[in-house]
């Protein structure tokens, strides 16, 4: 009887180990050290990004690095110092366009860097090479460009839907190319752990605006994975209210926008899988005012039920 007993326990034990490691296999943790676009340099756009059982991040674009880390550390999410987990924890940058909003901290904080990968679109590494990483505007930490070459950075270039590894992490990504104020360009990046996604979005238009199919091509992309459950969240900029007059936009999204833009990606999609879905508000711009009636047109809008979150700086997000 107790041998019985023992055996049932020990499958019950198996069993929940089994159901914790498929969660936490399908699981990724978020760490914003940077929320806004706009004129704070201290919480620009940059999020970091693991495999929810991993210390190995990548840094979605990199806005805000030092200030964003240290908000972290003071959170008790990282120990060490600053320096520490920037050159340790952060093993390369995703940069889905070369505004200063999502550079500036790549670029302040590379001499206190680690080598690493800088990952993007060749159009935007040509940028950096060529406007930052030359020795008139800062030294060229990079492998590429004006010499002398101090190649810390190298440059890696994604090639349009092919899967890339993301080295010395446990993910990979896929780019799309985003409009951002036709005909300037901004990135998408699907990032994939096992068989579980999120999809972040640099800058980008609605495609009404943009005169553009872009939009509508990544959603087509990305719908089966919301109906399989393996995408887990989309990172979508709103970076003006419903007032911002069309013409003034540059290549952004207001809360109207935003849902009108989701309304075809939940045209592609099953509705029960749709919702499951979490949809993670970045580049709201300031002043706080803006950003707080954002938030509120957002919240009133949201017919749909989606799962809106505000990330903090500084302050950990869990993906199931």
């Amino acid at each position: 009887m107790l041998k019985r007993i023992s055996c049932i326990l020990s499958f019950v034990l198996l069993s929940g180990l089994s159901s914790f490691a498929q969660q936490t296999n399908t699981s990724f943790k978020i760490v914003p050290l940077g929320v806004k676009g706009g004129d704070d340099e201290s919480n620009l756009s940059a999020y970091l990004l693991a495999p929810l059982q991993s210390d190995n991040y990548i840094a979605l674009d990199a806005g805000t690095i030092h200030a964003g880390i240290q908000k972290a550390i003071q959170r008790g999410i990282f120990k060490g110092s600053t320096q520490e987990v920037l050159k340790k924890q952060v093993k390369g940058y995703l940069i889905s366009h070369a505004h200063l909003d999502h550079l500036a901290g790549l670029i302040i904080n590379s001499p206190a860097d680690s080598s690493k990968n800088i990952y993007s679109m060749p159009k935007v590494l040509n940028i950096i090479r060529d406007k930052y990483f030359t020795w008139d505007a800062w030294a060229n930490f990079a492998n590429d460009g004006e010499k002398p070459q101090l190649k810390k950075y190298t440059y890696t270039p994604l090639e349009e839907d092919k899967s890339q590894a993301l080295e010395g992490t446990e993910m990979t990504v896929q780019a799309y190319t985003l409009s951002h104020g036709n005909p300037y360009q901004s990135t998408a990046f699907l990032v994939k752990t096992n068989e579980s996604y999120v999809l972040y979005l640099g800058d980008t238009g609605a495609d009404e605006i943009e005169k553009s199919d872009r939009l509508k091509k990544l959603w087509q992309k990305v719908a089966p994975l919301v109906n399989s459950g393996q995408l887990k969240a989309i990172f979508l900029e709103v970076s003006f209210p419903n007032e911002q007059p069309e013409n003034q936009l540059f290549g952004h999204l207001t809360p109207k926008l935003f849902f009108k833009e989701l309304q075809q990606l939940q045209q592609l999609t099953e509705a029960a899988a749709f919702r499951k879905l979490s949809f993670i508000i970045t580049h709201r711009k300031p002043p706080i005012y803006k950003e707080e009636r954002i938030k509120k047109q957002l919240k009133a809008a949201n017919d749909l039920n989606l799962k809106l979150i505000f990330p903090q700086q500084g302050r950990m997000l869990i993906i199931n």
